[in-house]
């Protein structure tokens, strides 16, 4: 059974990080908005970033096992390069600027190319496994395919224990993707709004769980 985690700020039980004051930015600029009909935090990068480091932390969430929850939207920033795909996801166990993160391609859910579609879902860890790695040590396996598309409210939720995560996407009872080894191990840590290189993304209504 579940154990629910409520933090002290709060105001709707389960629901976090709907304020600016409850996230501390790292490399992002954050904005409070209405995006779609929901109230929203919106994340940009500031100026350049390297991949895998814009993000914003949510204060006072060590978290080990259990589930996390968020609809969010990604799209290309105004003016970034072609090869831009709206990357966005929650980071997790992150301590000392290590974490886990799973994260989504929206541009690439309906490309008219089988590959891209195939590269619609993503495991990473920073800062060893990047996807360029993953790829590099087993194609295919950190990645996978699934039905989103840019600019447009996703309902994300990923589930771990111990060593392993499932990532399901808009209510769907089977996992999208499937991770069997966690490279951080059996680890515990903060959790975080993460987006990629030039993506707008925006985030509403985040919430966790605690396995005991």
């Amino acid at each position: 059974m579940w154990a629910s985690v409520v933090l002290p700020f709060a105001f709707t039980p389960f629901v976090f990080a709907q304020t600016l004051s409850q996230l501390v930015p790292h490399k992002v600029k954050l904005a409070a908005v209405e995006y779609r009909g929901k109230h929203a935090i919106k994340v940009t990068e500031e100026g350049v970033v390297p991949n895998g480091e814009a993000y914003a932390v949510m204060k006072d969430a060590a978290w080990h096992n259990g589930s996390i929850e968020v609809d969010l939207a990604g799209a290309p920033a105004p003016g970034v390069p072609e090869g831009a795909r709206g990357f966005i996801g929650i980071a997790f166990h992150l301590q000392n600027d290590r974490f886990e993160y799973i994260y989504l391609r929206p541009t690439n859910g309906r490309a008219d190319d089988q590959v891209r579609r195939n590269h619609t879902t993503q495991y990473s860890s920073y800062p060893d496994f990047s996807f360029a790695e993953s790829r590099k040590q087993a194609p295919e396996k950190y990645e996978s395919y699934v039905d989103i598309e840019p600019a447009v409210w996703i309902h994300y939720r990923i589930t771990v224990e111990g060593t392993k995560a499932r990532l399901y996407v808009n209510g769907a009872s089977q996992p999208c993707l499937i991770v069997n080894d966690l490279k951080l191990g059996d680890s515990s840590g903060g959790i975080a709004l993460w987006i990629g290189p030039g993506t707008e993304g925006h985030f509403s209504g985040l919430s966790f769980k605690a396995a005991p």
